[in-house]
């Protein structure tokens, strides 16, 4: 009997907002700003690209671009993309072990 599998979509799962605010916020807790990138690109997949590049006031072909491997986009449109998913960046101290 030969195994079949297939490619896990974490986007499949992150069906309310409160799952991709979940999803970000260990995103940023666990890596670093590729990470969160790589998350956020994954946030929008689930929420879908072309809703999420309107609400952002930037273009689809401009947030794919922003959100590619590699991408280093500016502070402003990663606060813009946050702000869909009702999310912000915050400072906190980090404390020692």
């Amino acid at each position: 009997m030969k195994l079949e599998t297939t490619n896990l979509d974490i986007a499949d799962y992150l069906e309310t907002d409160q799952d991709i605010q979940a999803f970000l916020l260990e995103a940023i807790h666990d890596g670093g700003s590729e990470h969160l990138l790589h998350c956020l690109s994954i946030a929008a997949r689930a929420k879908g690209m072309t809703d999420v590049a309107k609400q952002a006031g930037v273009t689809r072909a401009s947030l794919y671009k922003s959100l590619n491997n590699n991408a280093n986009p500016k502070l402003e449109t990663i606060t813009k993309l946050l702000n869909v998913f009702n999310c912000r960046l915050t400072i906190e101290p980090i404390t020692p072990n």
